[in-house]
């Protein structure tokens, strides 16, 4: 007779124990990272911006590249075969001249209207817009990253209130299997609040499946390739509403926002392009030392050599009308970006403003009612103070007001990024 009650007895303690284990490694797995561990962790490990960090480090080596002086050009001229022999550059026994001929010459670039300075400059300005472009991707990447993670705590919470209904609406069946059996309840009530419950519990493996999307998402910002399982760390506040002015958003934006200064600093590259294309008509000077060993009215003559194209045809007529669209391009461009900035800045403004409206600390008094409620009417349904008709209605009002409520945190605290992102910088915590 023991022995029969020895087996099941260790299933049943080696089964307890699987399932501890298990739980403890889901703990361990769990991550539970704010928002400023999950910046960080995306600065250290994202390969975009090491990218485009690279880029910035190519730009600054062209500056020094264009600092460069041109190389000079040795030219070298000799006689290979004369009076039946190689390379000769022997002397005349009698006379004591030198036999044979060799020429060298030295020519040194001259660039002229200062080309090099205007090179100088037009690397410069690209390295900035390199600078500029490694900004505008860290303020996106970071705009996508706060996305992702407040919206995936938004669902995590979610899920939480689904469980804690779910829990209690199954607390609530199981007991009602009672009531069914001895006559208590008709089988038309269980039935409905058995379709609630699996209504409930469908809405949990739809949220499931949002939450897992968008841990994948979050890995990917973040490099993170294990089973580990991210969660938010984070507490919503409704911060008090910033007197903002437009005016101000937008002038801080100007001197800000990496995107807006990008078309900015594309005004100065396009000048300064057309003002070297302007400097190409000028042609460069070519001079240099040369020596020649009787090949000349004298037998060693030294001389300076000057050489520079004439500009008849080509005074780079084509490449300076082209720059000179380009600046005129630009301009409209930017004037454009500066309407968009300014409509962007508005919009965001309005939307902070609205958002607040929603999440005032009257909104937050009447959800926290009503959240304390939930149990009240449950336990009222339960001792049959009011019928399933009233409780399924008070249910139904209950999950649409919890979910307006994370909603409406949710909206609020992505239109505070929204704000941020448009400026270029957080104004607002």
């Amino acid at each position: 007779m023991f022995r029969r009650f020895i087996k099941p007895a260790i299933i049943c303690m080696l089964c307890f124990l699987a399932n501890n284990n298990l739980l403890k490694a889901q703990h361990f797995d769990t991550l539970l990272m704010s928002l400023k561990d999950v910046e960080k962790q995306f600065i250290d490990s994202n390969l975009l911006l090491l990218a485009a960090n690279f880029n910035i480090d190519a730009s600054a080596a062209l500056i020094e590249q264009a600092k460069l002086w041109d190389n000079p050009v040795l030219v070298t001229d000799q006689n290979i075969y004369s009076n039946g022999k190689f390379f000769e550059h022997s002397k005349d026994v009698s006379t004591n001249a030198p036999l044979g001929q060799y020429f060298i010459q030295v020519q040194q670039l001259i660039k002229t209207a200062g080309k090099r300075g205007k090179l100088i400059n037009l690397a410069t300005t690209n390295k900035k817009l390199a600078e500029l472009q490694f900004k505008d991707v860290l303020r996106n990447l970071k705009y996508q990253l706060r996305q992702t993670f407040f919206n995936l705590g938004y669902q995590i919470e979610l899920k939480k209130v689904a469980e804690y209904q779910f829990n209690q609406i199954n607390n609530l069946l199981n007991a009602q299997e009672t009531q069914l059996k001895i006559g208590n309840i008709s089988e038309k009530e269980y039935l409905r609040v058995k379709s609630l419950a699996e209504s409930i519990k469908q809405d949990l493996s739809d949220l499931n499946k949002v939450i897992i999307s968008a841990q994948s998402d979050l890995k990917s910002l973040l490099r993170i390739n294990n089973t580990s399982f991210i969660e938010p760390n984070y507490q919503f506040t409704a911060s008090d509403l910033k007197l903002l002015s437009i005016k101000d958003l937008v002038d801080s934006a100007k001197q800000i926002n990496p995107s807006y200064q990008l078309q900015q600093t594309q005004i100065v590259y396009q000048q300064q392009n057309l003002m070297y294309q302007k400097a190409l008509r000028v042609p460069d000077i070519t001079v240099g030392p040369e020596y020649d060993l009787n090949s000349n009215y004298t037998p060693k003559y030294f001389g300076l050599s000057v050489s520079l194209p004439l500009p008849l045809f080509n005074k780079n007529q084509g490449n300076i009308k082209s720059a000179s669209f380009n600046v005129k391009q630009q301009e409209a461009i930017t004037k454009n970006a500066e309407v968009e900035l300014y409509n962007d800045l508005f919009n965001a403004l309005e939307k902070y403003k609205l958002s607040y409206a929603e999440c005032n600390s009257t909104q937050k008094e009447f959800y926290k009612k009503y959240n304390n409620m939930f149990q009240n009417v449950l336990n009222s349904y339960q001792q049959r103070q009011i019928n399933l008709l009233d409780f399924l209605d008070f249910l139904d009002t209950y999950q649409t007001n919890q979910k307006r409520q994370f909603l409406q945190q949710f909206n609020f605290q992505m239109a505070k990024e929204d704000l941020n992102f448009q400026v270029g910088k957080d104004i607002i915590n």
